[in-house]
């Protein structure tokens, strides 16, 4: 699943509460503080993503003539352009490796900051905040299966994509990320 920004509120939570929670972290002054810095990482990573795609949409365009004519498939296109990008710029793909940087980055400045404190190794910690991304990654494409059919279950229709429908899909959500420890 591809992170978009508004999951790293949640995601950042999600990391606050498992650190909060594991026994071997401390967190020194409230989770909000430890959840705003891994918000801010997790917004960064994603928004060096979005630039990443925009430079691969102008590419796209700027030779959609030439990709029709040799009937090119596009999406394939954009992934091989996004991957030669993403190693020029020094940006990690790979989803393992990805989070598995963001979770060092974030434990860096959560420990620099004295936000936490832990008397275990830090790969045990980092961890821990790998293992919080990762369970919403996981966890995030069926809780949006298991609130759109709630939607869908109303007794009257709420058209998709109407403000109706994100403002009650976005309560549903949050219920069912609640039942599931990440707020």
């Amino acid at each position: 699943m591809k992170l978009r920004l508004p999951h790293a509120p949640y995601i950042g939570n999600k990391i606050a509460i498992d650190l909060s929670n594991c026994g071997f972290v401390k967190v020194l002054y409230g989770i909000e503080g430890v959840a705003k810095v891994a918000q801010k990482y997790i917004e960064k990573d994603i928004q060096e993503e979005m630039k990443i795609e925009d430079k691969v949409r102008e590419i796209l365009e700027e030779n959609l003539e030439e990709i029709e004519f040799m009937q090119a498939d596009e999406h394939q296109l954009f992934w091989k352009i996004k991957q030669r990008l993403a190693q020029q710029e020094n940006f990690i793909l790979n989803w393992e490796d990805r989070y598995n940087h963001l979770a060092h980055k974030i434990l860096d400045e959560l420990y620099e900051e004295d936000l936490i404190e832990y008397a275990t190794s830090e790969t045990r910690v980092k961890n821990v905040i790998f293992k919080a991304i990762n369970s919403y990654v996981k966890a995030y494409d069926e809780l949006e299966e298991i609130v759109s059919e709630k939607i869908h279950n109303y007794k009257r229709k709420i058209v998709f994509g109407s403000e109706e429908y994100d403002l009650i899909f976005d309560r549903l959500y949050q219920e069912e990320l609640k039942k599931r420890g990440f707020l």
